[in-house]
């Protein structure tokens, strides 16, 4: 196994926002349909990065810090993309917001929380949210660049609010365990 490898698919997460970007606001659909690509690939990292650190017994301090960090960097950055582009406005905004937001809390409780030396372990909601915003965020990037007659558009839509849902249930599940133990050492 290649010493740093976790590390190094985690910095690539993290550069592959470059071209998501410079493609996503081209007028041409060839350029959403890579800035797809590019994005399965950033998640692709997201999943092989903490898979090939356990199998290898790789686990890093870099790793612990840079991981996280990089999956709020991907996830607010294709929302800020979305939104700046109408691909996500009106009302569909606070579905954006909402899974924002618990990204901001639950990072800050986790960071919290580590400085008592205490771990909040991610739920299998969590994980379940985390796969379902993925999706639904490949679709948005997509948009209108999708196969004519499949409502692209509606569907990342629609699960952009399945995650915001799920994101409100995990956020207040995170909150309130660590609420609990804030109330126990007060």
């Amino acid at each position: 196994m290649i010493s740093g490898l976790p590390n190094l698919l985690t910095f690539g997460r993290i550069l592959v926002l470059v071209p998501i970007i410079m493609l996503f606001f081209s007028e041409n659909d060839v350029a959403r349909w890579w800035a797809l690509g590019f994005y399965i690939l950033a998640c692709a990292t997201d999943f092989l990065d903490g898979y090939v650190a356990r199998l290898s017994k790789q686990t890093t301090l870099l790793g612990q810090f840079l991981d996280p960090v990089a999956d709020k960097m991907l996830v607010a950055t294709i929302l800020i993309l979305l939104v700046a582009s109408d691909a996500l406005a009106g009302v569909h905004v606070i579905a954006g917001l909402i899974i924002l937001m618990r990204e901001i809390l639950v990072t800050g409780l986790r960071a919290f929380l580590a400085d008592l030396k205490l771990s909040l372990p991610v739920s299998r909601l969590a994980k379940w949210k985390t796969a379902i915003q993925m999706v639904a965020l490949g679709f948005l990037i997509l948009g209108e660049a999708g196969p004519v007659g499949l409502p692209i558009q509606q569907i990342g839509l629609g699960l952009i609010w399945l995650a915001g849902l799920i994101t409100t249930i995990t956020g207040y599940d995170y909150l309130r365990v660590g609420l609990q133990y804030i109330a126990r050492k007060s």
